[in-house]
């Protein structure tokens, strides 16, 4: 016990440290792959079809291999080819690499599910949209995108709970969120090694940050049960 509390304020500085990293990348990801995500849903809804074939191309590619490859594709590669990471250098440039690894890959997730929405929207209403002389711009956003947005919480939300989780894979290009900073105790840091219970508590934090989420989302979709 008294070892315990000789180590707990080392490690409890260094998970906090180690979650506000990981809670930068989560609303990073978020921030920048929801308008995203909207961008390539409309792309991939075009009539103009390499446009269209193409997004799709990528959709698929993204959904379809590991985030764990992606990110490691997009830190090291870009450097095999111009001989110079072009993120930069140090943990700044290994979260620019993971950010820019994450929304890619979110918003790709999040273009199906708008995708979806839009499709569940009954075609009659916006049809009857344009018999009242509205434009398309007028349609999507007085009729589509209020049903569409109940209808996307639901998957949006798991996606959101997924998020807080997956931030865990970006130490695999050594940017040190909280499972790094946890680990890094039982590999040797701040004079502490072989100790596996600061592992257990970056447990906590992820049950604690999840369990916030869950509530706030849950809350969300009481609120836009108006659209039933």
């Amino acid at each position: 016990m008294q070892k315990f509390l000789e180590q707990w304020p080392t490690v409890f500085n260094a998970l906090n440290i180690g979650f506000l990293q990981t809670l930068k990348l989560f609303a990073v990801t978020l921030i920048g792959a929801l308008p995203l995500g909207l961008l390539i849903c409309f792309g991939t809804m075009s009539k103009i079809k390499p446009v269209s074939m193409i997004l799709k191309l990528v959709v698929w590619v993204v959904r379809g291999t590991p985030l764990m490859i992606q990110l490691l594709i997009i830190y090291y590669f870009p450097g095999l080819i111009f001989g110079t990471s072009i993120w930069g250098s140090g943990e700044a440039g290994r979260f620019t690499a993971s950010a820019v690894a994450f929304v890619f890959n979110y918003a790709c997730y999040f273009s199906e599910i708008y995708r979806g929405g839009i499709a569940a929207v009954p075609i009659g209403q916006r049809e009857a949209g344009l018999v009242l002389g509205m434009t398309k711009k007028q349609i999507f956003g007085r009729i589509t995108l209020l049903q569409m947005i109940k209808r996307i919480v639901p998957p949006i939300s798991n996606e959101v709970i997924t998020l807080v989780k997956d931030t865990s894979l970006a130490r695999i290009i050594a940017l040190q969120e909280i499972i790094w900073a946890g680990q890094s105790f039982l590999k040797g840091s701040h004079g502490i090694a072989g100790e596996i219970w600061p592992l257990f508590f970056t447990a906590i934090y992820y049950l604690l940050f999840t369990g916030v989420l869950t509530i706030l989302l849950g809350k969300l979709e009481k609120k836009l049960e108006f659209f039933r």
